[in-house]
């Protein structure tokens, strides 16, 4: 198969877009719920936040999104295609062999991908160590990490989370698409998590588009910020 890989077949599309863009992406619909949860973070991110676009995926400077929730990459997809990282007749061969659009993302296949994602708990560890270099390079980039709360309960989370608030990674950002999917949950509740650990915390509704952004954009010069974007409660 030859893909299409010109500028031609990219076009910038909108919000309303989305829905039909991941409805092209059939083949694995039990992951529908977690793709759709990360819809308005991602919208966010790339429509109003992040410093990056098509032309800067190479920049070492640019900001870097990294999808640590890899399963039903939909949304992550459907976004990428509407902001011209990807061609848009990629995404109706999602899944398929001949695709570069596997049900997890593949940094090497997929123009914008950071990281490799899918296996849980292995995105903040590797923004930690991401956000690191940056500042030891002294590029003013940030680093964001999109996860679920179920997420949270892999154990490489709690170094990850620990030694960015020692380091002080203030380039950091976390945000927790929290579904009340975890098994076990907190004591003192998600964000008390990190902040025992010196992150800078705040809770919005993971829907409402001006909250998402003044959260996303609100950063501490000292602190690695988490994000807790609430969503409805998992089917």
């Amino acid at each position: 198969m030859t893909i299409d890989t010109s500028a031609t077949s990219r076009q910038l599309l909108d919000y309303g877009d989305l829905r039909n863009l991941m409805s092209t992406q059939t083949g694995d619909e039990k992951h529908d719920s977690s793709a759709t949860s990360t819809l308005d973070v991602l919208w966010v991110l790339y429509d109003r936040v992040l410093d990056v676009s098509p032309e800067t995926i190479d920049d070492p400077a640019r900001d870097r999104f990294y999808l640590s929730k890899g399963h039903g990459p939909m949304a992550y997809y459907a976004v990428l295609a509407a902001k011209g990282f990807i061609p848009v007749e990629w995404l109706a061969g999602f899944g398929r062999f001949e695709s570069r659009l596997g049900h997890h993302p593949d940094r090497n296949l997929v123009p914008g991908v950071e990281i490799s994602s899918g296996s849980l708990g292995h995105g903040l560890p590797l923004a930690v160590g991401t956000a690191l270099g940056l500042r030891a390079q002294g590029l003013d980039a940030r680093v964001v990490v999109l996860m679920g709360d179920g997420e949270l309960e892999e154990g490489t989370n709690a170094e990850a989370i620990a030694f960015a608030g020692v380091r002080g990674l203030s380039n950091l950002t976390v945000v927790v698409v929290d579904n009340s999917s975890a098994s076990l949950g907190w004591t003192g509740g998600l964000e008390r998590r990190f902040e025992v650990e010196g992150w800078s915390t705040t809770r919005v509704s993971g829907r409402d588009h001006p909250a998402l952004e003044a959260a996303l954009r609100r950063t501490s010069a000292t602190t690695p910020t988490l994000v807790v974007a609430e969503i409805e409660a998992a089917q």
